[in-house]
Order: C-alpha cells, then structure tokens, then sequence
C-alpha cells in the first residue's frame, strides 16, 4: 500500500505517537479471544437472571463500565496485556447485548440484523482505510487509529452474535454443531492464509467467527449432561474460564511474547504499514486484497444464502401443523384442537414438574429442572417460532421471567410459582 499519503507516518504524528497498543497475534491471542467470549456471554446471563436485572439495566451497567475501561485503554501509551483483555471482555459482552435488545426488545430479525452488521463492518474499514491507507493491526500505535480497531471490534461481536444465532437458534442447527462448523471455518481460513489469503481479510473472518465458536464452547461446558453438555452449570463454567484467562494474562505480562516493538526511525515506522515488512504480511498488492475480499465476499453471499434457503424449506416444512381431521388417533375418534404452536406437552411437563419442585420446597433441584425447559425451547425454536411468531414471544416472555425468578441470587418462592404458573396458563396448560 503506498505510504507516502499516509497521515499516520508524517512526522506530526509520528512525534505524537504511542507504543502500539495491540498485542501480537499469536496463540495466546486466539485462546484468550475465545476464553472472553465465553465468559463474557455467561457474565451478562449471570446480571441478567441471576440478579435480575433484566436485559436493559444490564445493557446500561456493561455499556458504563465499557465506556470507563475503555478509556483508560486508550489513555495508555502502551499495550498492557490486563487492560486491554478486559476491555475486549466487556466489547464482547456490549456487541452481545446490541444484538440481543435488537432482538429481544425491539423485535428485529436475526436476518435483519446480520446484514446491518455486515455493512456496518464494511463501511468502518472502508472509513479507516481511507484515513489511514492501511488496515494492519500490527501498527495501532495513534489513537484514531486505536479507535478504529475498537469500533470494527464492537462491530464484529455484534455480528458474530447476530451470525451465531441466526444459525444456531434461528435456523436451528444448534450450538454444538454451529461450533463446530465455526470450528471448521476458522481452520479452513488458516490453511487458506498459508496458501496466500490476505492477513487481514484473515484476521477478521476468524476474529467474527470466534465468537460464535466461544458461545458453543461455554453452552458444552455449562448444560446438563442430559442435554449433551458437561454439565458444570454457568457459574462453575465461568470460574474455570476466568482462572484460565487470568493465569495466561499473568504469563503474558511477564513473560511479554505478544508485545509487539514500535520503531522510532521514521521510515522504519513506515515499514510496519507496507504489505512486505509488515508482521505476518506477503507482499500482496492492495489489489489483490480487494479481489481476495471480493471473492469471499461472494462466496459468503452465495453459500451462505443457498444455506439459509435450504433450512428455512425444511424448517417450513417441518412447522406445518396437523389440520384438526387429521389429527385424531384414529378412525372416528374426535379430532383432538391444534393450539398455534402444536404440541407443548413436553414443556407444560417440565414447567409443572418444577412447580412441584419448588412447592416440596426443593429450590435447587427446581432451578436444575428449569434447565432442562430452557435448552427443551431452543432447541424446538427453529419450528416453533415459524407456526406463529406471536404466540411464540409471549412463550418466550414468560419462560424469561421464570429463568430470572428461579436463577435470582435471592429467589422468592411466591414470585416463583406465581411465575410458572403464569407460564401454564400461556401455554395453555
């Protein structure tokens, strides 16, 4: 990329710079990306159910917390491996919680939102890269340049949230196995990189796709056994992550392998942006990039959307309900009523199973059994939801209630089954 226009290395800026504030990719990195994401997502379950503070209150504490650490990110002159992982902790908490009042509060599709997303993120490295001609993130040593990397952060936890569910819960494939297919992106990806992609157009693909893949692994960890998870439970799973983090947090402070060295020599500095000498980089002209991105871009566009339509068919099909005449057991038997999302047996089950629970005065072993109704509803929300969306919000709704009343630090039984009862009653029990 020519360096010459570049605003980031005259000697203005280069007098005012700071020490590159990002560590370097390696490893660590990766590992500690995924770790986040996995404990960010059950922090924000854990003030959302456990305390009960609901997705909004939630939203504004996260937001106020990031706006503080992520001042003092950028007020530093140098990476700090400590501040800056829990900055990304937080981002990934925040984007997380974009999409999901996006979804939850304001009522916009999943399809909806990953395509906002998609541009969104097109259009901050379209503006970076026409103020600072380069999109390394191994020269993040002034702070609009810092701000960029911030903001295509915040971006790509919104979309991998978005992504993540629309194929996990929307078109029902399951956390388990849109981890895995985000598993197999992410190294396909890297062999791809090693035959030629561009690093940056790699870094980012597996950077969105990490989110996704962090969500399934703490989804493994922390649900029931009988639900094909580990069953740890949220918090154990939170604790196990956190120590984790921590320890090499502490190893790459000490140790540094991930800090990357800045130059003061100006045309050494200009270096760091060249496609040559940049970490990492070949020397790949800013053509090939764009033709690189340009043909991912329709792969994406074109797999993904024969993806969606094939599901979306079979979902559609498998959402068609009985008519009355032919659902009756069998000949002149009287046709039994099809409520608008079908059968709901199986959860009125598991709901009345827990009241009886919690009125034997069996607090613990109701909020397990709650559990089971939860990963019952995800997994059924693929269909459920396309029979008839707005009987399936006011399930939905209810079930949320339940899950903070039952999860709540101080649980109230009179809320509680008042709740669940409240849940019968909508599911027609």
């Amino acid at each position: 990329m020519p360096q010459a226009a570049s605003p980031a290395t005259t000697p203005s800026v280069i007098n005012q710079r700071l020490l590159n504030k990002v560590p370097e990719v390696t490893i660590f990195f990766w590992i500690i990306k995924i770790l986040c994401t996995t404990v960010g997502e059950s922090a924000a379950d854990f003030l959302n159910y456990n305390l009960n503070w609901g997705l909004t209150l939630t939203s504004v504490a996260t937001g106020v917390l990031l706006v503080v650490v992520l001042a003092a990110q950028m007020s530093l002159k140098r990476y700090v491996a400590g501040v800056y992982w829990l900055t990304v902790a937080l981002v990934s908490v925040f984007g997380t919680l974009i999409t999901d009042n996006l979804t939850d509060n304001l009522g916009v599709p999943l399809e909806v939102s990953t395509i906002v997303f998609s541009v969104a993120l097109g259009l901050v490295f379209l503006a970076w890269y026409a103020s600072e001609r380069t999109l390394s993130i191994h020269s993040i040593y002034t702070r609009r340049r810092e701000a960029f990397y911030w903001l295509a952060i915040l971006v790509t936890f919104a979309l991998g949230t978005a992504t993540g569910d629309l194929v996990s819960e929307g078109l029902g494939v399951g956390y388990l196995k849109t981890g895995l297919l985000c598993a197999g992106l992410i190294a396909a990806i890297t062999i791809a990189w090693r035959l030629g992609l561009d690093a940056v157009l790699a870094f980012w693909l597996a950077y969105i796709l990490t989110r996704p893949l962090g969500a399934s692994i703490g989804d493994l960890m922390a649900q029931p056994t009988g639900n094909g998870g580990l069953g740890l439970g949220v918090t154990v799973t939170s604790l196990i992550l956190l120590v984790l983090i921590v320890g090499i947090v502490i190893y790459l402070s000490v140790r540094k392998p991930d800090v990357i060295a800045v130059p003061t020599d100006p045309a050494a500095l200009a270096a760091l942006d060249a496609p040559e000498t940049a970490p990492h980089h070949r020397p790949e002209s800013p053509r090939t990039a764009l033709i690189q991105t340009a043909v991912v871009l329709v792969l994406v566009v074109v797999l993904g959307g024969a993806f969606y339509a094939w599901r979306t068919n079979a979902l559609n099909a498998e959402a068609a309900l009985p008519t009355p005449e032919t659902s009756a057991a069998s000949p002149g038997a009287s046709a039994a009523p099809v409520g608008p999302l079908g059968d709901m047996s199986a959860f009125v089950g598991i709901t009345q199973d827990t009241l009886t629970l919690l009125e034997a005065g069996k607090q613990s072993v109701a909020t397990a059994r709650i559990t089971d109704l939860e990963s019952a509803w995800d997994n059924a929300e693929a269909t459920l939801k396309r029979r008839n969306p707005d009987a399936w919000h006011a399930v939905d709704d209810r079930i949320d209630v339940v899950l903070r009343e039952l999860r709540s630090t101080s649980p109230t039984a009179a809320t509680e089954k008042s709740a669940l009862q409240a849940l019968l009653s909508q599911m027609g029990a």
